[in-house]
């Protein structure tokens, strides 16, 4: 089995799981999705389809949106999550800041296919 198939299987599973984790999120269709078409793109990815157009706008809107909610304090984001002692959200910022990087990890990840698309 080639680096490919190891690298997008696991993600594949890894995006289900976040997708699961969504359904208690104040906005769980948007997080649903946006881990479901990550989960898509990492099935393609596993069987070696890599389509250039799809792949680039969703990685070019993944960068795009965590741009956005990147949180202006990221230590202070993280001091107070681990302040708290638990995964729970206590406010709509830490939400937010959490969503940033969601967003990066879907970008990051989808990166080695966007790149595989491009060189064909």
């Amino acid at each position: 089995m080639s680096f490919n198939k190891y690298y997008f299987g696991i993600w594949f599973f890894l995006f289900a799981l976040f997708a699961y984790w969504q359904f208690n999120d104040p906005d769980p269709e948007v997080w649903i999705s946006i881990y479901g078409v990550a989960m898509i793109f990492c099935l393609l990815g596993f069987r070696g389809i890599f389509p250039k157009i799809p792949l680039t706008l969703v990685v070019v809107l993944a960068i795009l949106g965590a741009i956005y909610f990147f949180p202006g304090g990221v230590g202070q984001w993280v001091s107070d999550e681990i302040a708290q002692h638990d995964l729970t959200m206590k406010t709509q910022q830490m939400e937010e800041n959490r969503e940033t990087f969601g967003l990066a990890i879907v970008a990051i990840v989808l990166s080695p296919a966007l790149y595989k698309a491009w060189k064909k």
